[in-house]
């Protein structure tokens, strides 16, 4: 079923590895209601498909009055079909947590939060350009755990320069301590266009070697396993009924409407993107002119896709949705990554072992298919 993803561009400070779309600027009404306009204009896109799921990205969506939250959260309601138990997921920073934020978030509609804390250490959140503290981290979790929302979350970045697995270990240590059902464990990379570009470009910055966070990795699929996690997705870890069901449908190939500026939409065929620039994107939601770009995927696009987001999840690839043959055309690289134990095909699904889920994006490029090829 489809969802519908709602990016609120907007941050207090820019995080040093950050390279998504967002904005400092205080004054915001403007860009929501255009956000609330595009709502609007697209509604009809769905159809009569009921929306399962939910989900407020950013950004920090937590930056908003909660109640701007829940006017989103009706608009979509009275749009479009929404389930009754849909998934309604917000992002926020420990900084931005209260009792009182958390019960107008919950009264309004969120059923699960998604808590970025990324680090429990002083020092790393000051390396990473947190705005919350350790201390802020560790009571926001404390209020969402009684705030009775049916889910929550919390993401980790391990991979961090001069991390030991000493240090790894504590920071699982304190989370799995929290009572969380969902974690989402990253890697720290190193993205184009950031400040930790630009620290590890003049030397301010070494980053670990590749061993160092591989180790990290085996540590949190063991640990992870150990605590009754389910390890569904590459980065992703949750108890039963407790994975993200929004997250899924993007890795199952499901139709979903994104809303905002650098929001992505996909219906199955054709992949849509608004513009990366808040004033643009208002001004032509105003004038109703172009605000997007959009291209038709190839089924050799199309299988390539199911691939890359396939082998990242527990499930895998069903061979059956493949549109073209990527086993046979590469028939070599399949044969490799089975015989060194990386791949396996168990019931007509091409699935990751736990070693080759270290080489997830190398295995899947690997299997891709060219126009070429067909």
């Amino acid at each position: 079923m489809p969802g519908l993803y709602i990016h609120i561009p907007f941050c207090k400070k820019a995080c040093t590895y950050c390279d998504f779309h967002f904005s400092t600027a205080k004054h915001r009404d403007a860009l929501l209601d255009a956000m609330g306009s595009e709502m609007i204009k697209r509604s009809r896109e769905l159809g009569d498909s009921p929306v399962s799921t939910i989900y407020f990205g950013g950004g920090t969506p937590s930056l908003l009055e909660p109640d701007r939250i829940s006017e989103f959260v009706q608009q979509a309601r009275d749009l479009f079909r929404v389930d009754r138990d849909a998934e309604i997921t917000l992002e926020a920073n420990p900084d931005d947590i209260t009792a009182e934020r958390l019960n107008t978030w919950k009264s309004g509609g969120v059923t699960r939060i998604s808590l970025g804390t990324q680090s429990f250490r002083e020092d790393r959140l000051r390396f990473m350009g947190r705005a919350h503290s350790a201390d802020q981290a560790l009571r926001s979790i404390a209020l969402i755990a009684k705030a009775g929302f049916t889910s929550w979350t919390i993401d980790l970045i391990y991979g961090l320069p001069g991390m030991t697995l000493g240090e790894w270990d504590e920071q699982l240590d304190i989370a799995l301590e929290q009572g969380m059902p969902h974690l989402s464990a990253y890697c720290l990379t190193v993205e184009t266009r950031t400040a930790l570009a630009h620290q590890v470009r003049k030397g301010l910055v070494a980053m670990p070697e590749d061993d160092d966070q591989s180790a990290q990795f085996d540590r949190l699929m063991e640990r992870m396993e150990a605590a009754g996690l389910d390890h569904y997705e590459i980065s992703n870890f949750g108890k039963p009924d407790h994975h993200s069901r929004h997250n899924t449908s993007y890795w199952d190939g499901a139709t979903y409407l994104g809303i905002g500026p650098s929001a992505h939409s996909f219906n199955g065929n054709v992949r849509r993107w608004n513009v990366s620039n808040n004033a643009v994107y208002v001004k032509a939601l105003a004038e109703g002119t172009s605000f997007c770009e959009s291209e038709e995927l190839t089924a050799v696009q199309r299988t390539n896709e199911r691939l890359m987001t396939g082998l990242r999840t527990a499930l895998g690839v069903d061979l059956l949705k493949l549109e073209v043959d990527a086993l046979r055309i590469n028939s070599s690289a399949f044969q490799r990554h089975v015989s060194n134990g990386h791949l396996c095909l168990e019931a007509g699904r091409l699935v990751l072992s736990k070693a080759g889920r270290h080489f997830a994006d190398r295995i899947a490029s690997d299997l891709f298919v060219t126009e070429d090829d067909r």
